[in-house]
This record gives C-alpha cells, structure tokens and sequence, in this order.
C-alpha cells in the first residue's frame, strides 16, 4: 500500500509516472529507442520535480542543498570484517532468539513464497540450494557487519515481465556494490524523488497480486482470499501502532502528557477503539505471525475445496501447534504461563483438525464445486 499511498501524496508526479509505466508494461506501448519505461518515468518525475521548485511548490521534496549535504557522504569505503563484534552478540544470545526465530521463519517462508512464484512464472529454481545461498550469504554479510540479511527478492514475474533475465540480477548486484562502496545511494536519492520510482513497486505488487489468481485453479479463488486476511490484519493493526505512537510522542513533546501517564493512556485508547468499531484486539491475533497463518489459512481453504479433508486436518492441526507456541495469532514466542501464547485460537484450530480429520474419515471422496462456473448473463 505504501507505493500507492505515496504516489497520491505527490499526484503530480506519482500517477504521472505511474500512467508512463502502464501504458507502456501492460499497453505495450514502445519508447523512442526502446527506453525503458521505468527509466522514462524516472526521468519525467525528476524533471517535474525539479521543474516544480522553479515556481516554488517543492514537489518531490528535493532541494540543492540537500545535492550538496549528498555529496558530504560522498567517496570510496570498503566493508571492514566485524567478525569480534558478531562473536561479542553472543551473551545476549537468549535475548535475541525472542526475535531471530520468527524472523527467520518469516524469511525462510517468504524465500520458498518467492521461488514458487518464480516457477509460476515459467522459471523452476532448486528451492534447497536458494536457501542455502541465501543463508551463506547473510553470513557473509553478518561477519562483515551488515545487520540486514540477505533475501530471495519478491516479484520474478514483474521483473521477467519488464525483459529482466539473469543479468538484470547480475547487472543489479553490481551496481548496489558501486553505489554502496561509493556512497553514492544518498546522492541519488537527493536527485531523483522517491515518488517517481513508487510507480514500480505497485506494478510489481499489481502483478504479484494477479499471479495469485491467474496461476491457480479458478475454484481456489476464496481460499487465496482467505489467505490475504491475516497480512491484512497485521498491516491494518500496523498504521494503528504507529498513529498511537506518534500520537501519544507529540502530546509529551508539547507538554500535554506526563511520561509516566503514557501506557495508561495508550491502554484507554486501545479499549475504546471497539466502540468506535475498530476491533483492534482481532487484528492484533489474526496478524499475529500473518506469513505462517496466512499459509495455513490458505491451505485449509484449498484442501475443503478440493475435499482433502485430511490434509485440511493436518493444517489445522500444525495451525494448532504454532499458535500454541506464539508462531502464528501471537506477538511474541513462548507458552504463555503453560496454556500457549493464545489458547483460545489453539484449541479451536485443534477443534478444527478433529472435525476434518472425522470428516476425512467419513465422507467420501468426491469431485465437488460449490460455486459451478455460470456464463455471464446480461441484466434485463
């Protein structure tokens, strides 16, 4: 949602560019000399942006003095090994895998998402040796002190579709090494507005979103539906976060809200959401770990679909055993006091897998569609 959001902040620019890319990526239009669209939206967005400051509106929000303060950062630098810092971490080893576990769950189920979506795409890569370089070279990473792990890019089939092959990869590679080494991301950033590369993002997004529908069965439609909810959720509960946060900083800012009345009043304002019908409590479970419940989700929607009763049984039953332990539904990892992280949700997904499994073992099986295709009728 952010690309999109941000391309409406700046309409001037943001749709602007993004008709550029539409016209040209799902039109077929061409560019003189077969310029890259994004590369015509990139140029047209810096000229409008930088046009703008002429008759003082400051679209974009770029300046010469922010060129000027980009190029203070400017000149070569090379990774230096921080291999005793890493080692050091290691006392506070406890500590960190609250978050390291979910987050490499997260990363290793994103990784295996992305694959997938490659393959759709007509492009099969071995999911085990993806992993494994991905992992290797977060390591690598790690020991040379960078904090941000390496990860399978989302969006092969917004690439692929643009003329991407294996030396956009290549090709791409490189050019984050030069601009790191150099310094030269912040200078680039002060002179192309961000706005005119959101576009991108959202046409990616636009075609991962269609893959989802276009690549499976029609009748699993309501299944990959029932698996969006939970990012939904997580994304929804997200803004709410950062409103109240942002809120509750700028009252102690002016003085309106002593430090110590924060948590109580972030407490009431959370509880009086539902009166205005924001259920905030539901989105806070229901995002909870929303890449796992969003596959299990899914999952258990297509096995009914399809009638499996007994692999939606399994689903529900794995849905069970990670939301006991807080992987999913929950906002940190444990046992909650022996009962699980949320165990109402655990025991109702429990419930579930029974109810399926009995299912699976008492009715047959059978080709059946709920929703039988019916050719489109004009309305009289």
């Amino acid at each position: 949602m952010r690309p999109a959001l941000e391309m409406y902040m700046t309409p001037q620019i943001g749709l602007v560019c993004f008709g550029i890319i539409l016209v040209s990526w799902f039109g077929g239009v061409k560019y003189p000399k077969s310029i890259p669209a994004g590369l015509v939206a990139i140029a047209v967005g810096m000229v409008i942006a930088w046009g703008s400051n002429l008759f003082g509106l400051g679209l974009g929000g770029l300046s010469v003095k922010g060129v000027g303060d980009a190029f203070a950062s400017f000149g070569f630098s090379v990774p230096i090994p921080a291999v005793g810092q890493v080692f050091s971490g290691f006392e506070f080893l406890g500590v960190i895998l609250v978050t390291a576990i979910p987050f490499g769950i997260y990363d290793l189920v994103e990784a295996m998402d992305n694959v997938e979506s490659a393959e759709a795409a007509g492009d099969e890569y071995p999911t085990t040796r993806v992993l494994t370089a991905d992992g290797v070279v977060s390591l690598i990473g790690c020991l040379m002190g960078n904090p941000f792990i390496n990860a399978v890019y989302i969006g092969h089939p917004g690439w692929k579709a643009m003329g991407g092959r294996i030396g956009y990869s290549a090709a791409t590679g490189i050019m984050v090494v030069v601009l790191s080494w150099f310094g030269i991301i912040s200078v680039l950033l002060a002179l192309v507005p961000v706005v005119a590369i959101s576009p991108i993002l959202l046409y990616i997004g636009m075609l991962i979103g269609a893959q989802a529908f276009q690549t499976t069965p029609v009748k699993h439609a309501p299944a990959v539906v029932l698996a969006l909810t939970p990012h939904l959720a997580a994304w929804a509960k997200l803004q709410i976060d950062t409103m109240l946060g942002a809120t509750l900083s700028a009252a102690q800012t002016v003085g309106a809200l002593a430090p110590d009345k924060v948590g109580a009043v972030k407490t009431a304002a959370i509880a009086s959401l539902p009166q205005q019908g924001v259920i905030y409590h539901g989105l806070e479970v229901m995002g909870g770990g929303s890449i796992l419940a969003g596959l299990v989700l899914g999952a258990i929607g297509v096995f009914i679909i399809e009638r499996d009763f007994m692999k939606a049984s399994a689903f529900a039953f794995a849905g069970a055993v990670m939301t006991y332990f807080g992987f999913m539904h929950g906002e940190a990892v444990g046992i909650g006091g022996g009962l699980g992280v949320t165990p109402g949700v655990a025991l109702a997904y429990a419930v579930m897998a029974a109810g399926l499994y009995a299912l699976g073992k008492t009715s047959p099986s059978e080709s059946y569609s709920s929703h039988p295709e019916m050719s489109a009728v004009p309305a009289e």
